[in-house]
């Protein structure tokens, strides 16, 4: 399975997320981080991610006889390179859309779910615009996008950061 097949199910992409930031985490504080997803669900795309080298096992603990794993991000290869996107059909872009879309609003979900929940204190936004760019503008704005988030990612997790999810979409409209 390729890394497209692989990152185009909200589940497996879900798990990616949750693992983001150096976390390492067993499949029980998965299955916890993910409630609306049932146990057997979880640990079956646990299995595929680490099948396929995405996930690796960080420790290994026996708990009550049985052999408790923790995973952890191999970051590198949870990418789908620009040569596989290049190459991509229409039919696997829209299939990688819906599942980055159909996460996006789990992952939304989950947090109005819980208790601590406060759009407007936490900084919430989902705003669209629309740029009317010439082809250089388009990748200098992506360029500058880069530089905005690509340091914000290596920043590890600690005691007064919170996880966010940001997903920029970008694509053009067709004109009539």
């Amino acid at each position: 399975m390729d890394t497209v097949e692989l990152l185009a199910h909200p589940v497996r992409l879900r798990i990616v997320h949750a693992l983001s930031g150096g976390q390492a985490r067993t499949t029980g504080q998965l299955c916890a981080r993910l409630p609306d997803v049932s146990k057997a669900t979880v640990y079956r795309h646990v299995e595929i991610l680490g099948a396929a080298g995405i996930l690796e096992v960080a420790e290994e603990q026996r708990v009550r006889g049985a052999v408790e794993r923790t995973y952890r991000l191999r970051r590198e290869r949870a990418v789908i390179d620009a040569d596989r996107a290049a190459a991509a059909t229409a039919a696997e872009h829209r299939r990688v859309f819906a599942a980055a879309a159909a996460t996006l609003l789990a992952e939304f979900n989950a947090y109005l779910d819980t208790e601590k929940a406060d759009p407007a204190a936490d900084l919430v936004g989902y705003r669209q615009h629309a740029l009317w760019l010439s082809p250089d503008e388009v990748v200098a704005l992506i360029e500058d996008l880069r530089a905005a988030i690509l340091p914000r990612l290596a920043h590890p997790p600690t005691a007064d950061r919170t996880p966010y999810l940001l997903s920029p979409i970008l694509f053009p409209t067709v004109e009539p």
